[in-house]
């Protein structure tokens, strides 16, 4: 099957949420619920249960991490050099920087299980487990400025993180898991890919915004060209499997988590240029990230 093809079931789930949400048969309220669901029960049940059954080694894990953290890096200095680029006002960059690095946790790991199932989708909670906490202490520093926000304690009480962390430790401690909590859990993990791409297209949103056709292209093309190309050149330097390069690069390559437009609001109020950053990016990506996958094959 081609990427295009592999993807095309995700992508028509995000256009169907999106339909949904503008059908007003479902209000705000209900998505918003369907957002806590999925962020608080059903995606950490599926990054828990991927991760305490996985046969990944630390050293697997350390490479794959390693990578992870090298493209996350570089997303933040050209995320940054907007700010001399463009001369974009100091709350608009503010807001806009974290859309070069941050990433959508449900299209990355709905194209983990595609790729590889179980085994795809416990290579990316690894990097969600080391990459959740970065880009959020990245993102919430420069929205901060000097606000002395407690950003420690935010990310200790994130739940993906809570979970990537419990299901590695889990793991390594070779633990079983008991077949009724097994199976609870695998019913939760199994409505989360689907749940969490529908409430991503209820949250597309293209409003006016005063960010410059140049910056809104800048940092396109840093999330979805520069990353995943550094990805790819990273990954065989560090000696990863096939499998491991193509959820590397995935991981680089998907748009920006809708959560930005989220923090952007509640910290600086400047959300109009995120929402069309994030919503911009997810139509490219349903192009960009079927190409990345097929220079993988």
């Amino acid at each position: 099957m081609s990427a295009a093809l592999l993807l095309l079931p995700d992508f028509l789930l995000i256009g169907l949420g999106a339909l949904l949400r503008r059908s007003r048969l479902f209000d705000s309220a209900f998505w918003g619920g369907v957002e806590r669901l999925v962020y608080f029960v059903l995606f950490p049940a599926l990054l828990f249960r991927s991760l305490a059954s996985s046969p990944l080694s630390p050293a697997d894990a350390g490479r794959l991490a390693a990578v992870g953290l090298g493209f996350t890096v570089a997303g933040m200095a050209l995320s940054a050099l907007a700010r001399p680029l463009f001369r974009l006002p100091e709350p608009t960059f503010a807001a806009c920087f974290q859309c070069g690095f941050r990433f959508n946790t449900y299209v990355a790991l709905a194209a983990a299980s595609r790729l590889g199932g179980a085994e795809g989708v416990a290579l990316m909670s690894v990097l969600l487990g080391l990459l959740v906490p970065v880009v959020n202490v990245a993102a919430v520093a420069m929205l901060a400025r000097g606000r002395g926000m407690p950003v420690v304690g935010a990310i200790a009480r994130n739940p993906l993180v809570l979970a990537c962390i419990a299901g590695l430790a889990w793991n390594f401690a070779r633990l079983p898991l008991p077949g009724l909590p097994a199976r609870v859990l695998e019913l939760l993990a199994a409505a989360a890919l689907p749940l969490g791409l529908l409430a991503v297209g209820a949250g597309l949103k293209f409003d006016r915004s005063t960010l410059p056709w140049p910056a809104l292209a800048w940092w396109n093309a840093v999330k979805l060209v520069a990353l995943p190309a550094i990805a790819y050149v990273l990954a065989p330097m560090a000696g990863l499997s096939p499998l491991e390069r193509q959820i590397a690069v995935v991981m680089a390559a998907v748009p920006t988590a809708t959560s930005a437009y989220i923090l952007a609001v509640q910290m600086n109020g400047v959300g109009a240029p995120v929402a069309m950053l994030i919503s911009s990016g997810t139509l490219l990506a349903a192009v960009t990230l079927p190409l990345w996958i097929a220079a993988l094959v």
